[in-house]
């Protein structure tokens, strides 16, 4: 350790004050999607670095009027487990998942988030 260096935290403090701030930070996220300022499925395209590991039945159960029954049935029908946290959900997932949210199941409808251009094979005529 040089002189000018400051000492650093042992580990198990350092580890309690990095889960302190997502848990204030995905308090906040909560909080906002309770209040309609952000929607879920917003959250989910973005997956912002505090909700990288938050399940995804926590997030649906934050907005107004979504309790477990709710959520496990909406869940049911794409079919996901409420436990997948959503940084480990695929692109496909997250798309999926935001279509039913937002209610439209064309998926590149969802605006300001453009689908992946068309494959060159697809728009080959016969």
């Amino acid at each position: 350790m040089n002189a000018t260096e400051a000492p650093r935290a042992p580990q198990h403090l350092q580890a309690l004050q990095q889960a302190n701030r997502v848990r204030l930070a995905r308090a906040e996220l909560k909080r906002m999607v309770a209040e309609g300022e952000r929607s879920a499925a917003e959250v989910v395209l973005e997956c912002p670095w505090e909700a990288e590991s938050m399940t995804i039945g926590d997030l649906l159960m934050s907005q107004h009027r979504w309790g477990r029954t709710r959520c496990r049935r909406f869940l049911a029908a794409i079919p996901m487990v409420e436990t997948k946290t959503i940084g480990s959900m695929t692109d496909r997932q997250r798309r999926a998942l935001a279509a039913r949210l937002v209610g439209d199941e064309d998926f590149g409808a969802l605006d300001g988030f453009p689908m992946r251009a068309e494959p060159a094979w697809a728009s080959t005529g016969s």
